[in-house]
């Protein structure tokens, strides 16, 4: 794992439900969905648009461009063999933390509590 990096505050997700972050020259799209952060590259695999000017539909990250369908927490697109590359992401007392090593065909989620760290394994590709 890298060095997390602070990006946002968790409130700052809870109105629009969707941030554009850069971390390390990266822009990256953070979404709230059913209580749970996710990170994405912003630049979508597929035609170059960006997924945080999207919307979510049930549960998938919809890219504006040719409305691709992502899953959120493992990149995997809808009908596709592409997969959109993701971040692990860590909320703790109300802060959102990206590590920003870019991860392909899942995200191991991290939640935090107390100063103790839980990972859970990376979701199998479909």
């Amino acid at each position: 794992m890298g060095d997390w990096v602070q990006v946002a505050d968790l409130t700052e997700l809870a109105r629009r439900k969707r941030k554009l972050v850069m971390v390390g020259g990266e822009d990256i799209a953070l979404f709230l969905i059913d209580g749970q952060v996710y990170a994405l590259r912003d630049t979508c695999i597929h035609k170059q648009r960006s997924l945080s000017k999207g919307v979510v539909l049930r549960g998938r990250v919809i890219c504006p461009g040719h409305q691709w369908a992502f899953d959120p927490a493992t990149g995997q697109v809808d009908d596709q063999e592409q997969c959109q590359p993701t971040y692990d992401v860590l909320v703790e007392n109300d802060k959102v933390y990206v590590d920003p090593v870019r991860r392909l065909g899942g995200t191991r989620r991290v939640t935090g509590g107390e100063g103790q760290y839980e990972l859970s394994p990376s979701p199998a590709p479909p």
